[in-house]
């Protein structure tokens, strides 16, 4: 049985991830940011929590070397801070760390293991690796490095056969966009520049996260997949 990592995979994208994963065959690890995002996930075959911190490069190294093999490792651990507080330098410098230095520590940790199996990573970008986002500075700039990191570790990764891709979600319907989605007044420009017309789920980004660790992509690295009914291209 193939074997995969998800961090952040207590809620949201990531557990719709794991999900799909353990759905596709896979024996899941999704790691929670506490012990009650663990405690909370679902009861599915195959899935299993673990909490972790990915700004502790120990924890990391302990979780990926207490593993025989890994065949995908799913980055979806994040973190933003709205209404402006991401220009407080404080809180930029810990929005940079978790979203893209600790992908970099995981990426690190899960090489060995992945350059044995030819596995693959996938990283979660954002339609903000393409587009600013005038209140959310370390998170818009957070999102374009996860974009130039995953093509940099592709070419730098290929010849030891690992794939490393990433997805970058449009508007998708989770608790972090609750209000958004309740509120039609600020919801309706949304829609109207997504020609498909509606909100994202979880699961609209889980398929092509599976699909990019499957060996259906296995000629498939370093590209960044919109998954935005449309909205880049609007």
């Amino acid at each position: 049985m193939k074997r995969a990592i998800v961090t952040g995979g207590g809620r949201g994208i990531g557990l719709a991830v794991a999900i799909a994963l353990c759905e596709a065959g896979y024996e899941v690890i999704a790691t929670g940011v506490d012990a009650a995002e663990v405690t909370a996930m679902p009861q599915v075959k195959g899935l299993s929590g673990r909490v972790l911190d990915v700004r502790d490069n120990d924890a990391i190294t302990a979780l990926f070397n207490g593993l025989e093999s890994l065949d995908a490792l799913v980055n979806c651990a994040g973190l933003i801070r709205r209404g402006g507080a991401e220009y407080e330098i404080e809180t930029f410098a810990d929005v940079i760390d978790i979203n893209l230095n600790g992908m970099m520590r995981t990426c690190n940790a899960a090489k060995p293991l992945l350059a044995k199996t030819g596995g693959a990573i996938v990283n979660t970008a954002s339609m903000l690796s393409f587009f600013g986002g005038p209140t959310v500075p370390a998170y818009t700039a957070s999102k374009g490095g996860v974009a130039q990191l995953t093509k940099a570790l592709a070419v730098a990764w290929a010849s030891e056969g690992i794939r490393i891709n990433a997805v970058a979600p449009g508007w998708i319907a989770t608790e972090l966009t609750r209000p958004l989605v309740e509120d039609s007044a600020r919801a309706e420009p949304i829609l109207s520049r997504t020609p498909m017309r509606r909100w994202g789920t979880p699961q609209d980004v889980a398929g092509p996260v599976v699909f990019l660790c499957s060996d259906a992509a296995r000629f498939v690295t370093g590209i960044i997949l919109p998954v935005d009914g449309g909205y880049a291209s609007a």
